[in-house]
């Protein structure tokens, strides 16, 4: 079986961080591990993340399959893209050099989306808060409002009612093609939504065959 590049849980109940280990894949997840190359923690805001690149990437060299999770870290931290230049100078498709060169232009654009991505985080941060508070001052808004006039929300409750009658129940025209209509006489629905339901004129034959 080949050896895996996996997480292995730490920490306590609702609070976990992740070592990145290299384990047979046979052991049990937190159990024994050959060794440990890092770690993750996604409980800090962006995940904290430790790795060490040399050891990742000589792992990667010798066969080790990391899990998806594993691999996305591996990526993120661009020992992924390494492997896959070595690869190349391996076959002889470019030099070290250029592979370093290249190497070191995606680490320095990585960083620059990087400290866009944190800058922004405040932004988004802030928009969320206000939404909360909004959101807040409309529920209590709201309840202040039921307590200090019940009658106005019991209107406004039959008058929702009477809006779900009308849009969602089925309606026919009557027999001589006019407007429809319920067996109360007129052309809406009162009462509950079943009370309107079963008020509702079952077609004839004769008026299917009109």
């Amino acid at each position: 079986m080949p050896v895996k590049i996996r997480l292995a849980r730490r920490g306590k109940k609702g609070y976990p961080f992740y070592h990145i280990v290299v384990a047979d894949s046979r052991a049990p997840r937190d159990g024994k591990f050959i060794e440990n190359i890092g770690s993750y923690n996604p409980n800090t805001n962006p995940a904290t993340i430790t790795l060490n690149f040399d050891q990742a990437l000589a792992w990667l060299q010798k066969g080790a399959q990391p899990t998806d999770t594993c691999r996305a870290i591996l990526s993120y931290k661009g020992v992924m893209y390494k492997k896959h230049l070595l690869g190349g100078v391996s076959k002889g498709a470019f030099s070290a050099e250029v592979a370093d060169a290249r190497f070191a232009q995606w680490m320095e654009q990585k960083a620059d989306k990087i400290a866009a991505g944190e800058s922004a985080v405040p932004a988004v941060a802030g928009r969320k808060v206000r939404l909360r508070s909004r959101r807040r001052r409309v529920y209590y808004r709201d309840r202040r409002c039921r307590a200090e006039n019940p009658d106005a929300t019991a209107r406004r409750t039959d008058r929702s009612e009477r809006l779900i009658c009308e849009a969602r129940l089925p309606r026919r025209r009557n027999e001589s093609g006019g407007q429809p209509f319920s067996e109360t006489g007129s052309s809406g629905f009162s009462g509950s939504l079943c009370e309107s339901f079963l008020k509702i004129s079952r077609p004839t034959h004769a008026s299917v065959a009109a």
